[in-house]
């Protein structure tokens, strides 16, 4: 956990080192970190209508839509991050603003696994639309345990999905796809000898990352509940 914890704080130094000149000039230019949240938003939202107009306008071996919606996820994800340092580097911190960013950090992630479900369930992928609402409820649990454990007065931060690896997972891997796409079809399909059924297509660089997503998040959330009741039967016999 304390390794886990010490690579993520590592990774996080690196990307602010990276991305601090772009949140200077947002500090320049007058945008405040709820400015910088309600953007991130915005973004989620236009990922949400890529995905449905991919699934009323495109057809099932048209995935530029998923790579391209993919991208704009990883673009609002980084409106995710500045927020947070636009608040730290402008003196901007105030307890509002943290609740609004949580708020419409929710609300961005809901609107997002919509876009996805639709698309899926548009073009008859309907096990993975399971997945992806699966995954939905997997995200929002982890976000509310550790949100009710702080409550509570308990530290609950630990798990393998947390929010800004499952934006990555699903981004990256639909960026993936969606170039995949070209070279080898959105129709590709890959069978196995003796077996009528195919064990792959080229949607699947993006539905099994979601189903991962779907298996992990859950967990998380049962692993931060767990080591939650942990804490308070610690507290109870001290």
């Amino acid at each position: 956990m304390e390794q886990q914890t010490s690579m993520r704080t590592s990774l996080q130094s690196g990307i602010y080192k990276v991305i601090n000149p772009v949140v200077k000039i947002f500090i320049k230019s007058g945008l405040t970190p709820n400015a910088v949240t309600s953007i991130g938003f915005v973004l989620n939202v236009g990922v949400a209508v890529i995905f449905i107009l991919g699934a009323e306008e495109g057809n099932r071996g048209d995935l530029s839509y998923v790579g391209w919606a993919g991208g704009l996820i990883l673009f609002a994800g980084l409106f995710d991050m500045l927020d947070g340092q636009v608040a730290r580097l402008g003196n901007m911190k105030s307890t509002f603003g943290a609740l609004y960013d949580s708020v419409l950090d929710r609300y961005s992630e809901l609107i997002m696994f919509l876009g996805i479900c639709y698309y899926l369930v548009g073009h008859h992928y309907f096990l993975s639309s399971i997945f992806a609402f699966i995954a939905l409820i997997g995200s929002m649990m982890v976000s509310y345990v550790r949100a009710r454990a702080e409550g509570l007065g308990i530290e609950c931060k630990g798990g393998l999905m947390q929010r800004p690896e499952r934006v990555v997972t699903i981004g990256l891997c639909a960026v993936l796809c969606g170039l995949s796409s070209i070279y080898i079809g959105g129709d590709y399909k890959l069978y196995i000898p003796g077996i009528k059924f195919h064990v792959f297509e080229t949607i699947s660089i993006f539905t099994i990352p979601i189903a991962a997503v779907a298996v992990l998040t859950n967990i998380t959330a049962f692993k931060r509940l767990m080591d939650a009741k942990n804490t308070l039967l610690k507290q109870k016999r001290n």
